[in-house]
């Protein structure tokens, strides 16, 4: 099967769009999305819509937590405060309903997904390094666990001589230990690359390509200002950080 995996939409509709568009051009039979599908931008009614109502797994952020009152909104920064309240004051109970819904973490035989960590995943931490990766390698029951949450793409791989790390854009999986792969960030990457990011599973081939599409970012931006929301989230798309 090939799986389209793609996380922290962030209620960036243009950014959202410009994924789909770009799977609807591979062979996807399954599609999962590694949670935040509101915050920071101002579309999150139609984020919400657009996934809610595609053939996706669909799982738990932070982000959608916080606005459903399951995480305490005080863990983020001042930025994703103001954008939580500003989400929960324009979208509406169903919506709400719809993300306090969202599981914290999907498994299947081959592969897990979580937003953060396995480790107590309704705290959200987050894989950063390698010192960061080993109680989510501990926990996994499969050789690969999906996640999102820091916005950039890599693997971790675990092998008998310790944990190692790389951003390659594709990656061919061994059948050797296990694998921590970061799907990146649809709609706020913050690898210095500004196109949104989403991946492709490749379970016959064993692959697992991390891709890029540009979208409008202008009026991404320009939507932000507009709805009041903090500046520094509209200028940070421009610079993909």
């Amino acid at each position: 099967m090939r799986y389209g995996i793609f996380s922290d939409v962030h209620s960036n509709l243009e950014a959202l769009e410009a994924v789909l568009d770009a799977y609807s051009k591979e062979r996807i039979d399954q599609y999962l999305m590694a949670g935040d599908v509101v915050g920071y931008c101002a579309d999150p009614s139609a984020c919400i819509a657009r996934i809610e109502n595609m053939p996706c797994v669909t799982i738990a952020g932070n982000h959608d937590w916080a606005v459903s009152d399951l995480f305490d909104p005080i863990k983020l920064v001042e930025t994703a405060r103001e954008a939580v309240l500003w989400t929960e004051a324009v979208i509406s109970w169903e919506e709400i309903g719809y993300l306090k819904s969202l599981e914290l973490v999907y498994e299947k035989d081959e592969f897990s997904m979580v937003h953060g960590s396995l480790e107590s995943p309704a705290d959200f931490n987050y894989i950063l390094s390698e010192k960061d990766a080993p109680p989510t390698f501990r926990l996994m029951r499969s050789r690969i666990c999906f996640v999102g949450h820091s916005h950039v793409p890599g693997a971790f791989h675990l092998r008998n001589d310790g944990i190692s790390y790389r951003r390659d854009h594709k990656i061919k999986l061994s059948s050797e230990g296990k694998y921590i792969i970061n799907v990146g960030s649809v709609g706020q990457p913050r690898d210095k690359d500004p196109r949104a990011a989403y991946a492709v599973y490749d379970d016959l081939k064993s692959t697992v390509e991390i891709k890029r599409v540009e979208y409008d970012i202008k009026t991404a931006q320009d939507k932000i200002l507009k709805a009041g929301l903090p500046s520094e989230l509209a200028y940070r798309l421009s610079a993909g950080e």
